[in-house]
């Protein structure tokens, strides 16, 4: 956690009892481990901690008053106490059976904590025989109660002593806790830890203005005293802004110590040929991105630019114009893409586009499936400098992949590879110099993962569609709704009459639902007179670049798939896109899907099936996605949705880098300064800048001094 470790052990400061349970039930073994679990909420004296979206069996703790108790008995003659529990926000009923003792504990007015699984009654939550502790009001010096599991504190002193430390205070942590690991057994061990635990030493040169020191902050946010626990979790927010934003902050220096083959543009070179050879216009944002493109190439310092752009926005055609920039000034190029097809689909799709603008441009393909001839071949024309553009799957990072002069990398889809995947081809420049860096993506990126996670490229970005591009209108179809569900299917075979073609994307190959029953269910029951074909990852490659070929060309009406249709099928004539179980996918992937179609001049439908009701949070996301076709808007929804989860990530570094308190969402203003603390701290100390971030993978200080 930027510099600060305690690795001391559980099992050497915890009983040892409560050592094992806390490794069983949470896996902690370390109490660097334990101090960094999730505080849910806070009960604050006077303020509830409620169930919020918890789902029914949720393991969740609140803290309320007992605004009304009834006693009774059922058809068996067994006591039933019921009592309704107000938080600040919610009513909770809770019910207790057969206990004598708790109408003594928990009277009218009592405030407790309680602890239990969660069920809903008629849309109302309740809680059946929770554990509880009563809280005296503060000052009252009355009697702490506890029951059930609160008898394990008696492993860290007397129950009610132990119990009031935890209690009674301003602020109450409410932790994420299991059924053998409730939040107060939590709080009684993080105690323990910090009341064991040494001062920690400022890990940066300064407390940094405004905020509470370290050592403050990781004691503050388990044990605020009267301090609102904001304070703390401000700072905890910033140290992993700084780091995420000191890793940047490397690697940019790091491009910039590095040497890049200038690469000007020629006057009257193949760039210009293909551009004037083109039978469309470049959109103005096109124009605009190859002029920020031709202008970093020409330098000395390698261009490191991320491309971001609509599905379907032409950065494909960008690209190629740089490369050939590239190729005026006798380098190569090497285009990554992600997948086979895709990289088959670039290969063809540039070879054609080239060919039609009469230049002698030699594109060459490198996948893992190729023959070991073919690949010997490959390889050789490599080597030599006779492949211009070489297009590959990792294949082409092996080391067995010597370029005679590469001067340009273009990285398609770049969320699907690490950034030390994508460095390993930069390595493979002519006598230590340093390609320029292209990555394209289709998923926009919210500005502020953009600041951080990419904040080592520059940026650039298409808004606009080409000309003769169609909106696509987007329809949910729940699937209780048997006549919407009629209503898809017929929308799909009135395109096909019309002569367009259309997608049925499954999420699942087999099982109900899947690509096989579905595939079967179209041909036989709802489409006979049709050419319904499928198409899955599981299929032979021939087989799966057959179905593709064939449906490009026409000859298949309507395609049953995964989303391997994701990238790398590009059919103007499909209009119309089911997806199946929509509610399964990603924003970001469902709008990558619907981006299949509309890539000609006609109108175009992408319909959501869901077995959701609209009113749950499944059908709200779908009516959001269906509402907007704008994908930096779906970019900051797919943001909600997610949260922020692993930002660098195993995708991204081969790492563990969770972020615990910082929002992409909400902590823009701490990102911004930290952005800049970090530049500064590079600039002054770049060693400490490596001490700090020295765990994340991806800027291991081997790792970055490689040049």
């Amino acid at each position: 956690m930027l510099g600060w470790h305690d690795k001391r052990l559980l099992k050497d400061i915890l009983p040892a009892k409560e050592a094992k349970a806390i490794e069983k039930a949470l896996g902690y073994t370390t109490a660097e481990e334990l101090l960094g679990h999730h505080v849910r909420k806070y009960s604050h004296h006077g303020s509830g901690v409620g169930i919020g979206d918890a789902q029914e069996g949720d393991l969740v703790t609140v803290v309320g008053e007992v605004a009304v108790a009834k006693q009774s008995f059922t058809q068996s003659g067994k006591l039933l106490y019921k009592v309704t529990v107000l938080t600040e926000t919610e009513r909770i009923g809770i019910s207790f059976f057969g206990a004598k003792h708790i109408p003594r504990l928990l009277p009218e007015g009592t405030r407790a904590l309680f602890t239990g699984k969660v069920r809903y009654y008629r849309n109302e939550p309740q809680l059946s025989h929770p554990e509880f502790i009563v809280i005296p009001r503060p000052g009252t010096g009355a009697k702490i109660t506890a029951t059930g599991g609160m008898k394990s504190l008696a492993a860290y002193g007397d129950v009610e002593d132990v119990a009031r430390r935890l209690v009674d205070r301003e602020y109450i942590p409410i932790y994420a806790g299991t059924a053998t690991m409730t939040t107060w057994r939590i709080m009684a061990a993080v105690q323990r830890v910090l009341e064991t635990m040494p001062v920690i030493p400022e890990p940066l040169i300064a407390v940094p203005n405004g905020l509470p020191s370290f050592d403050e902050a990781i004691r503050g946010i388990h044990d605020p005293g009267d301090h609102d626990p904001s304070t703390f979790i401000t700072r905890l927010k910033y140290n992993e802004a700084l780091s995420l934003a000191t890793v940047m902050a490397i690697r940019r220096a790091d491009t910039k110590n590095r040497k890049a083959p200038p690469m000007p543009r020629a006057l009257q070179g193949h760039q210009h040929m293909l551009i004037d050879a083109l039978n469309f216009q470049l959109t103005d944002g096109q124009k605009q991105v190859i002029r920020e493109i031709s202008s970093d190439i020409e330098q000395r310092t390698p261009m490191s630019r991320l491309l971001q752009g609509e599905v379907g926005s032409g950065k494909t055609i960008v690209s190629l114009i740089a490369m050939l920039q590239a190729i005026d000034s006798g380098r190569q190029c090497a285009m990554l893409a992600p997948t086979e097809v895709l990289a088959t689909q670039h290969a063809r799709s540039l070879s054609t586009t080239l060919n039609n603008a009469g230049l002698d441009v030699r594109v060459v393909l490198l996948t893992g499936s190729m023959s070991t001839a073919a690949k010997r071949e490959a390889l050789l024309e490599i080597v030599a400098g006779n492949a211009d553009i070489v297009v590959g799957t990792h294949a082409i990072i092996q080391d067995t992949v010597e370029f005679f002069d590469l001067g340009l990398v273009v990285v398609d889809e770049q969320h699907r590879f690490g950034v030390e995947q994508r460095d390993r081809l930069r390595t493979k420049g002519r006598e230590g110099l340093t390609p320029h860096l292209l990555v394209m993506t289709a998923t926009p990126i919210p500005r502020t993962i953009a600041m951080t996670v990419f904040g080592d490229l520059s940026v650039s970005t298409l808004r606009e569609l080409p000309g003769g591009r169609r909106p696509i209108q987007t329809s949910v179809i729940p699937d209780y709704k048997p006549g919407w569900v009629k209503r898809g299917w017929e929308r799909i075979g009135e395109e096909v009459l019309a002569g367009r073609q259309a997608y049925v994307v499954c999420p699942r190959i087999e099982g109900e639902g899947g690509v096989l029953e579905m595939h079967a269910y179209l041909a036989t029951e709802i489409f006979p007179g049709l050419n319904v074909a499928m198409l899955h990852g599981r299929m032979d490659a021939d087989l799966k670049d057959q179905v593709m070929a064939e449906f490009a060309a026409g000859e298949i009406d309507v395609l049953v798939a995964t989303t391997v249709i994701e990238v790398g099928i590009d059919v103007a004539n499909a209009t119309v896109m089911l997806i199946r179980e929509a509610e399964r996918f990603g924003v970001s992937q469902i709008h990558q899907l619907r981006g299949r179609v509309g890539r000609g001049s006609h109108d175009s439908l992408c319909l959501l099936h869901t077995t959701f009701d609209e009113h749950s949070p499944q059908g709200q996301r779908l009516t959001a996605i269906a509402a907007t076709t704008d994908g930096f808007q779906l970019s900051e929804l797919d943001l909600q949705v997610r949260q922020e989860g692993d930002v660098l990530g195993t995708r991204q570094s081969g790492s563990d880098t969770k972020l615990r308190h910082l929002s992409f969402i909400t902590d823009q203003k701490i990102i911004e300064r930290a952005l800049i603390d970090a530049a500064e701290l590079v600039a002054t100390d770049r060693r400490r800048a490596l001490e700090l971030v020295s765990e994340i993978a991806m800027v291991n200080q081997e790792y970055l001094e490689k040049s």
